[in-house]
C-alpha cells in the first residue's frame, strides 16, 4: 500500500497563517503598515504522473481544499489553479496556490478576529499618548496580547513616571489607580522596556540594569541593604545591644568609641569571634566590603580583614583598601597556611582571582602570587572557619 500523499491540506494551510500569528508578524503589519495581503501560499501538489497514477486521490484533494476556499464557504482563501496535460486524461486544472485576499480573511480562518480587533484598541491608546512606541509595538506584539488585560494599567504606569520622574519612593507608595507594587514587580521587564522609551534621559540611571536594579534605574527608593556588626566590648553596647544589622546610611552615621574595626566574611567567625575591648567584628559580604568605603570613622579607627586565604581572599582585601587604604590583613599568613595543611581545600576555578592586585604589602603579595601560580598545589585554599580557635586568639592577642 502507498504511503498517503504529502500534499498540502486544509489544515496545512490553516497551520501556515497560524504561524503567522504565533510569530507575530499579523499583528506586527498592523502597526508598521507591512503589505501582507494579499497573501499567497504556495501548495505541494501532485505531479502530472500521480494525477494518473493517483486520479481518485487527487479529486479528493481538490474537492477538499475547493471545501475551504472562499467560494464555499464565503471567506477563507482564493485557489490559483493551473492546467496539465496528461497523455491519457487529457487537459486537467489542479491548485497552484492560494490567495489570501485580506488579513480579514486570514484571521477568520484562525479565530483571531476578536484578538485583532483587541489589540487594534491597545495600539491606539498606546499610540495616542506616546507616538515614540509604536515600533516597540510592532516589534512585541505578542507580549502585548499576552498582556491585554493589564494594558490600561501598564499605560497608566507610563504617564504617572512621566509627570513624576525620578520619584525618590518606594513602590508600595506609589498612588496610580487599579495598580500595587505586585503588579509592577511581577511586569518590570516589560515596563523597563517601555520607561526607557517614553522617559527622558535625565531620568533613567543608564548605569542600573534589569529587574533587580528597577527602582535605581527609575529613581525609586529599594530595600537598603543591611549592613550586620557585633560590638565586642559590653561597655559600647548600642541601648544594650550587641548584634545588629542596619541600612548602611545608618553605619555611616553610626556614633562610637570603638578603636579595633574586625572585617570577616564568614558569619560563624563573626559569631564566634571573642570580646575584646573597644572593638567590633563587621560581616564583610565579600566584595561587598566596597561599601565600606563610604564609612569615613573607618578612616580614624584600626581596621583588620579577615578572609580566605586564596586568591578570591586576597582580591576582597585589595578592593576594601581602595576604600580602606589603612585596613591590615590577619590570619591571612603564609604560617598560618601552612600550619594548617591537612585542612586545604581546593578553591572554584570560576572563583580565582588571576588579576595583579595593585594593593598588596610586599609578604601578601607573595602568598598571593604562590597561590595564584599553584606554588603549593593545584587551586590551594585555606578557608578562614577551618583556622584552629586557638590559633585565631593568639592572632588576636598578639594585636
Amino acid at each position: 500500500m502507498s504511503p498517503a500523499p504529502a500534499w498540502s491540506s486544509a489544515a496545512t494551510i490553516r497551520a501556515q497563517v497560524q504561524r503567522l500569528w504565533d510569530d507575530g508578524r499579523l499583528l506586527a503589519a498592523r502597526v508598521s503598515g507591512e503589505a501582507l495581503f494579499p497573501l499567497e501560499l504556495r501548495l505541494r501538489q501532485p505531479t502530472v504522473a500521480q494525477t494518473g497514477e493517483r486520479f481518485e486521490e487527487v479529486r479528493a484533494w481538490i474537492r477538499e481544499l475547493d471545501a475551504g476556499s472562499t467560494t464555499a464557504r464565503g471567506y477563507g482563501y482564493r485557489i490559483v489553479w493551473r492546467e496539465i496535460n496528461h497523455r491519457q486524461l487529457g487537459r486537467n486544472r489542479i491548485p497552484d496556490s492560494v490567495v489570501f485576499d485580506s488579513d480579514a480573511d486570514a484571521l477568520r480562518l484562525i479565530g483571531r478576529q476578536l484578538d485583532a480587533r483587541r489589540f487594534d484598541q491597545i495600539v491606539a491608546a498606546a499610540i495616542k499618548l506616546f507616538p515614540q512606541l509604536a515600533g516597540w509595538l510592532a516589534r512585541r506584539a505578542l507580549a502585548v496580547m499576552e498582556q491585554s488585560e493589564a494594558w490600561e494599567r501598564i499605560l497608566a504606569i507610563l504617564e504617572w513616571f512621566v509627570a513624576h520622574p525620578r520619584p525618590g519612593l518606594y513602590l508600595r507608595q506609589l498612588d496610580i489607580a487599579g495598580v500595587d507594587s505586585k503588579f509592577i514587580e511581577t511586569r518590570k521587564a516589560m515596563l523597563a522596556e517601555l520607561l526607557d522609551l517614553v522617559l527622558p534621559p535625565d531620568a533613567i540611571d543608564a548605569n542600573a540594569f534589569g529587574a533587580r536594579q528597577f527602582e535605581a534605574r527609575y529613581g525609586l527608593l529599594s530595600k537598603p541593604a543591611l549592613l550586620r556588626f557585633r560590638v565586642l566590648d559590653p561597655a559600647h553596647a548600642i541601648g544594650g545591644l550587641s548584634d545588629l544589622a542596619v541600612p548602611l546610611a545608618q553605619f555611616v552615621a553610626l556614633q562610637t568609641r570603638v578603636r579595633r574595626v574586625f572585617i570577616t566574611e564568614n558569619e560563624i567567625n563573626g559569631l564566634a569571634f571573642p570580646q575584646m575591648p573597644d572593638a567590633m567584628v563587621i560581616f564583610g559580604g565579600g566584595y561587598g566590603v566596597e561599601r565600606l568605603a563610604g564609612v569615613g570613622w573607618l578612616a580614624t579607627r584600626e581596621v583588620f580583614y579577615w578572609g580566605d586565604i586564596d586568591t578570591h581572599g586576597f582580591a576582597i582585601l585589595d578592593r576594601l583598601r581602595a576604600g580602606v587604604p589603612r585596613a591590615r590583613s590577619i590570619l591571612m599568613d603564609s604560617a598560618g597556611l601552612m600550619a594548617h595543611r591537612a585542612l586545604w581545600g581546593e578553591e572554584d576555578a570560576d572563583k580565582r582571582f588571576t588579576g595583579q592586585p595593585t594593593r598588596l604589602a610586599r609578604d601578601e603579595l607573595a602568598l598571593f602570587e604562590a597561590l595564584r601560580d599553584d606554588v603549593f598545589g593545584e587551586r590551594i585554599r585555606m578557608e578562614q572557619e577551618r583556622l584552629s580557635y586557638g590559633w585565631v586568639q593568639q592572632a588576636l592577642a598578639a594585636l
